[in-house]
């Protein structure tokens, strides 16, 4: 749901820099033998705490996400779906009906032996009335979920899903028994969480246990930053050895032209939203919400901010996605086309509104383009900036906000419009019948065509303003290598990373 932490000073994140180096040893540029290599990630997305049910947030599923804890289904840097801890599933003719069988010889980092109970636990764990995951409604159709043995465990759905697979790529297998897991862990992963010291790094310890591939390095040390100039320093001085993602084409000049490092430039789903709460005025006017975003430059703002990297979207829908159609043009950068739909919508003198603006990079920078942006049009926006922990709060849980800006950084997530009770709030009746009778699609084609008519209806009503996708640029000492490159859903696999 978030992406980089609130931007404080460059001093303070360099000494974060030093501490975290303390206690993560030296790293993979420095070490001897690959195998027993400590490799030292730079993010600037720090978790909130050590659950991905109770608010973790971008950073816990980067860290923890097939590195910590795995599901019965993995989904690959290219978007595939894959067994991991099923080891084979059927699913009955009228697809009601899901049996998964588990793997033999899996244990969590505790000992205990995974069974069917433990399936079933994390995924009424997710769907739990007090879960904060964003997945939560993806298993509504869920009417029961039965253990015959240990090794089986079958889901009866209320509703077709066609999703079902590769929803449950999402969830977490947690021991049953190990309580909250919000500032530790029980997973069955290649890695056992050493030590989290919060507001600097994070360490990952190769689990001698693993049932499956042991990781080709002994330890990953996670150092968090809070400003992108201090992370892309510390890989130019040796402190980490990758960048999880670059922030800004400032940034990667420095890498670009150095054998030192290597730039890969992968896909990304990371949609750069200005969100608005359409439940109330004036954005719950669909000509105000058009007028806003035909105010916009997104060319020139993705240029501003990222150079000539990202790409222009006219929807929610990332180029990845099957249902993907270019709609740029159903709402064009045209002044004087937000002016005439705000005279019409009764605001021809314009209105305020406050937009409240994650304080970490690039948000900042694109409220204070927005807000130059439609003053040209009469309209006065005044920035709130707030933290990743408030804006959490403030908007994702309580809905106190007119307009937001975030990023949302899932693959197939056009599904959330189809949601009312979601943070934004936009309810079309219609849209919601799409989402649903799409998941109940009896075929991938019958799926996409629904999607289709849910993107170009909320690209139409301007639900949100979809600004830009950003790029997914990794840059890495040259020495490293097996890092996935693509950012699908903040996920970022460190077991197959080996130095050369």
């Amino acid at each position: 749901m978030k992406r980089p932490l609130i931007a404080l000073t460059t001093v303070v994140a360099a000494a974060l820099v030093l501490a975290g180096c303390a206690a993560g040893g030296d790293s993979a540029s420095t070490s001897g033998d690959s195998s027993d290599a400590t490799i030292a990630v730079g993010s600037l997305y720090e978790p909130q705490n050590l659950s991905n049910t109770q608010g973790g947030g971008q950073g816990i599923t980067e860290a923890f996400n097939g590195n910590v804890y795995e599901g019965l289904f993995k989904l690959t840097d290219d978007g595939q779906v894959e067994p991991l801890l099923a080891e084979g599933s059927e699913v009955s003719d009228d697809g009601l009906t899901y049996t998964i069988t588990l793997r033999e010889g899996v244990t969590f980092h505790s000992g205990k032996a995974l069974t069917s109970a433990d399936v079933k636990n994390s995924v009424e764990a997710v769907t739990a009335e007090d879960s904060k995951s964003a997945r939560k409604s993806s298993f509504g159709k869920i009417a029961d979920i039965a253990t015959p043995d240990d090794r089986t465990v079958v889901f009866t759905l209320a509703d077709r899903s066609i999703s079902f697979l590769y929803n449950l790529s999402y969830v977490w297998i947690v021991n049953t028994d190990a309580g909250d897991l919000t500032a530790k862990e029980d997973g069955t992963g290649p890695y056992t969480l050493d030590e989290w010291r919060q507001g600097s790094t994070l360490t990952l310890t190769r689990f001698d246990g693993y049932w499956g591939e042991a990781a080709k390095n002994a330890e990953v040390v996670f150092t968090y930053f809070t400003d992108a100039t201090a992370e892309a320093n510390a890989l130019r001085t040796g402190e980490i050895d990758i960048i999880t993602s670059i922030q800004s084409p400032d940034a990667l000049t420095q890498f670009e032209n150095d054998d030192a490092y290597t730039v890969s430039e992968g896909t990304s789903t990371t949609k750069e939203l200005l969100a608005f709460n359409d439940r109330v005025a004036p954005f719950d006017n669909t000509q105000v919400r058009k007028a806003v975003y035909s105010a916009i430059d997104r060319k020139q703002l993705l240029s501003s901010i990222w150079g000539d990297y990202g790409t222009l979207i006219g929807s929610m829908v990332p180029p990845t996605d099957p249902w993907y159609e270019d709609l740029t043009d159903v709402n064009p950068y045209d002044p004087a086309l937000a002016k005439q739909l705000l005279t019409e919508a009764g605001y021809a003198d314009g209105f305020t509104f406050t937009l409240d603006t994650p304080s970490y990079d690039p948000h900042p920078a694109v409220a204070e383009f927005l807000q130059s942006q439609l003053a040209e049009v009469g309209i006065t926006v005044e920035i709130n900036t707030i933290s990743a922990d408030e804006w959490y709060t403030k908007v994702f849980q309580e809905r106190d906000f007119t307009a937001t800006l975030q990023e949302h950084v899932n693959d197939r997530d056009v599904v959330w419009y189809g949601n009312p009770d979601f943070y934004w709030g936009y309810d079309n009746p219609q849209v919601t019948q799409w989402v649903s009778e799409a998941e109940q699609a009896a075929s991938t084609d019958e799926q996409t065509e629904l999607l289709r008519k849910v993107n170009e209806q909320i690209a139409a009503d301007a639900a949100s303003a979809w600004l830009y996708l950003y790029p997914q640029i990794v840059v890495a000492s040259s020495d490293l290598s097996g890092y996935p490159v693509n950012g699908l859903n903040s996920q970022f696999y460190v077991y197959d990373i080996v130095l050369s």
